[in-house]
């Protein structure tokens, strides 16, 4: 198998688009500086890959080029998200909806499948994390206690699937097909990170209402449990 292959698809997408030499249109790339991505209007504003080299290599352990040759020797590209994203979260150890693992395999999947960004097999997935200066099972109690959690988010439309304390939990949303997926991280002493994905949603303009709808939800909370409240 030629090496590198995949990546070197993205770059002469850049080439051909923008007239650039390989070496010109590799690093604007590897600096997660394009803004050309592919798939929808709201993609194309946005750089295909979710940071730069230097960034994925010190998170990760790999850079980009590194990252789509093992993706491409595994056959990610005849996989689908799910398992790919176990498949990432295995090699790093990590879980698959922590922000490592799923950079990486969003990125490839732009690249090499050419979906939009957020865009997976069953649709569209938005994620919105914020870092707050609680521990971790202060965080999970005002997500999971329905009580705690309707001070922040008043609206119901959580029913709880599965939670393991404190480290995750699962929601149904509204009734519907959609589902909300909840990871919590001990950053360091006193703060911890929750990351909430909103997955299977319809189409990119439901994905940027519901961005913009978590982006809150979670400046409100983290103002609550920062200040003093239980949520």
């Amino acid at each position: 198998m030629t090496r590198q292959r995949s990546f070197k698809q993205l770059v002469r997408t850049r080439m051909a688009k923008t007239g650039e030499s390989y070496t010109a249109a590799r690093a604007v790339l590897l600096a997660g500086a394009d803004p050309g991505g592919t798939g929808s209007s709201d993609a194309a504003a946005k750089p295909v890959l979710a940071t730069s080299d230097a960034t994925i290599r010190e998170r990760t352990g790999r850079g980009w080029e590194e990252w789509f040759d093992l993706l491409d020797e595994w056959g990610a590209a005849e996989k689908s998200h799910r398992e790919t994203a176990r498949w990432v979260a295995g090699q790093l150890g990590v879980v698959p909806l922590a922000w490592n693992a799923q950079a990486v395999v969003g990125s490839y999947e732009r690249a090499r499948l050419g979906r939009a960004v957020g865009q997976h097999e069953d649709g569209f997935t938005v994620g919105v994390s914020r870092t707050i200066a609680v521990s971790a099972e202060r965080l999970f109690d005002a997500l999971v206690d329905e009580t705690r959690r309707a001070a922040w988010l008043p609206d119901g439309k959580l029913t709880e699937r599965t939670a393991t304390r404190p480290a995750s939990a699962r929601f149904d949303w509204d009734g519907g097909p959609t589902r909300v997926h909840v990871v919590i991280d001990v950053r360091d002493a006193g703060r911890s990170r929750i990351t909430v994905s909103h997955v299977r949603l319809p189409s990119a303009d439901a994905a940027t209402e519901l961005k913009t709808f978590w982006r809150e939800r979670l400046d409100v909370l983290k103002t609550r449990l920062e200040g003093g409240s239980d949520a």
